[in-house]
């Protein structure tokens, strides 16, 4: 039994390409639900075979397969590759998912006000889509956290603030930890009142991450395969990225028009929380 310390009921929401909608399950058969994977309470967890997480006292942890079931009880279409830590109580949970990008350069310098431009501007130019995809418009109102690389940690991290249609303000929180081979995404999902702490126990658990053996960034060798984009694009995502070259954004529109806003970090849907307290 998965010791939930204060059971929440689920709401719906909207994650990185994920539409989600009010489950048809009832509260309790959704938690017997979650009782019935196979948590990890101790140890390390594989994130794939890139890498581990620690797992402290008071975490649960999801292999692939359960992680699959976990996205799908939330009304998620199911998701192969992706990984899952979360406090034993649920108020958030972080998922895992490698991008093989190949080895991404990090000497490129962030242009945090020109980037909030283009974003803005993709994502004005794709909200009539969006609405004809039935997908929830959402608008890019500025930075929660700027973007900001480590060079030490070889993380690169940000958050955006969005607001809905009801005005209501959302954030995306992403950390994308640079790798030999690609780069691991270490997404938030939480709610929005509690971002801030929840933020903080974030990071504070990513301590606990390494990557395997021949898979650190700094074991790049000649020879191994060569991201074709820099940081920037990274923040830009998904089939925008390959158009970002060094930072160039000719031509971006027209990829991440429609998509930006799901390439940013998790976005929170038609509930003001993906958990609520009963």
């Amino acid at each position: 039994m998965f010791p939930v310390l204060a059971r929440i009921a689920l709401g719906s929401c909207l994650l990185i390409g994920m539409v989600c909608g009010a489950s048809s399950q009832n509260k309790n058969g959704v938690w017997d639900e979650l009782d019935k994977l196979h948590w990890r309470f101790a140890g390390f967890g594989n994130v794939g075979q890139q890498g581990t997480i620690g797992i402290p006292k008071g975490y649960g942890f999801l292999g692939s397969t359960d992680a699959r079931r976990f996205l799908e009880l939330q009304g998620n279409p199911p998701r192969d590759n992706h990984y899952v830590i979360a406090p034993t109580n649920l108020s958030w949970f972080g998922l895992f998912q490698f991008e093989a990008t190949g080895y991404v350069r990090d000497d490129e310098k962030i242009d945090p006000d020109d980037l909030l431009e283009t974003l803005k501007e993709s994502n004005r130019n794709g909200q009539q889509e969006r609405k004809r995809l039935g997908l929830p418009v959402l608008y890019l109102e500025g930075w929660y956290v700027a973007p900001h690389y480590d060079i030490q940690t070889k993380r690169l991290e940000w958050g955006t603030k969005l607001r809905t249609e009801r005005n209501e303000i959302q954030v995306n929180y992403l950390i994308k930890i640079l790798g030999r081979k690609g780069v691991m995404d270490a997404m938030l999902v939480s709610d929005p009142q509690s971002l801030d702490s929840d933020v903080k126990e974030f990071k504070a658990l990513l301590s606990g991450y390494s990557f395997n053996n021949g898979e650190n960034y700094a074991e790049f060798r000649s020879g191994d395969k060569i991201a074709e984009y820099g940081l920037t694009a990274l923040i830009v995502g998904g089939a925008a990225a390959a158009a970002a070259k060094s930072g160039a954004f000719k031509g971006i529109v027209k990829f991440v028009g429609i998509g930006v806003l799901a390439a940013l970090g998790a976005v929170w849907g038609a509930a003001k929380s993906l958990f609520r307290r009963a």
